[in-house]
């Protein structure tokens, strides 16, 4: 087992397991987003680097699956290549290994992402570990007041058990959590077109999207997540997404598209840190059409420690060996 050491936490990683996972702490809610449904209406310019209290949150994100089947074009782990699921005993093993490393015995928030490596959907195991969890093991390894996981899902159209995983989740999510649960689909343009470039055509049309969604109960607690990792060029007809979507069910996230290596390849426009302009002109719109909107603002430290995207094990940050 390897470590990296970044500004807000560490990444872990193991070449022989090919699994990579991480926990971070987060600047908190002021300094990173702005939400006007939440009160949060400031405009945000840049996110500058502060220390980080891992006692009023604890993010620990692991990898289901040993690389990735999917194929995105603004996204590295594909290039580290595909060795199938992690099981239940590693998915766990990287959820303790990260709690014990981060010296945290007490978070007020406990935040577990099914999003570093692979898509989550792929492997049943996820639910299996959470509906474990439920039942209170999380507590014998430390106090938290929140214990919130969250599964960000590409929408595989070649994954058969899709819908009925994502169902299962909603169930956790509403009855078993009551609600302190995340569910995000990827969807990055309301532009099949622009969608099947970015995903390799890999990912369910968005009429496909649509009619899953409908499927889904309505969310207790926070609703479900569109997120959309955008540039300038990024295509969002408010009307379109609008009909495909009950804005009862969903929220908007906006994120920048991430400095990877791949999204430099594809020529995708690295913006996002210093000027909200690329925020405005997709938030305002969807505001005025009564959308509720996240735009989530990351510093360049964290993209430059490899915290929101890309990947240890392909990457060429310096290693610290963890003895």
């Amino acid at each position: 087992m390897k470590k990296i050491l970044t500004k807000t936490g560490c990444i872990f990683y193991d070449e022989e397991q090919k699994l990579e996972f991480l926990y971070v702490g987060d600047y908190g809610k002021k300094e990173n987003i702005k939400a006007d449904f939440l009160g949060y209406t400031k405009e945000i310019n840049s996110v500058k680097h502060k220390q980080v209290d891992l006692g009023e949150k604890l993010v620990v994100t692991i990898s289901t699956q040993k690389g990735c089947p999917m194929k995105c074009n603004f996204c590295d782990v594909h290039k580290f290549g595909y060795y199938g699921n992690a099981s239940i005993y590693e998915l766990n093993n990287q959820i303790m290994t990260a709690i014990k490393e981060s010296g945290c015995t007490k978070t007020n928030r406990l935040n577990i992402h099914f999003a570093r490596m692979g898509e989550p959907t792929f492997n049943n195991a996820v639910i299996d570990l959470t509906t474990m969890y439920i039942n209170n093991m999380l507590r014998e390894h430390i106090e938290y007041d929140v214990w919130h996981p969250v599964i960000s899902t590409m929408l595989p159209k070649n994954n058969k058990n899709l819908k009925k995983f994502i169902l299962e989740w909603c169930h956790i999510k509403n009855l078993k959590l009551n609600g302190e649960a995340g569910l995000q689909f990827s969807i990055n343009s309301t532009d099949d077109e622009q969608r099947n470039t970015q995903f390799k055509n890999m990912s369910l049309d968005l009429e496909s999207i649509s009619k899953l969604s409908k499927e889904l109960p309505k969310p207790t607690g926070r609703k479900y997540t569109l997120n959309f990792a955008i540039t300038k060029d990024t295509i969002i007809d408010v009307d379109k997404l609008s009909k495909l979507f009950d804005k009862e069910k969903f929220i908007v996230k906006l994120t920048p598209i991430h400095e990877t290596k791949s999204a430099i390849e594809n020529d995708y426009e690295i913006s996002g840190y210093d000027d909200y302009n690329v925020y405005r002109k997709f938030e305002k719109p969807l505001v005025e059409n009564g959308w509720d909107v996240i735009v989530f603002v990351p510093s360049r430290e964290e993209d430059n420690d490899r915290i929101t995207c890309g990947n240890a094990l392909i990457s060429k940050i310096k290693e610290v060996t963890n003895e």
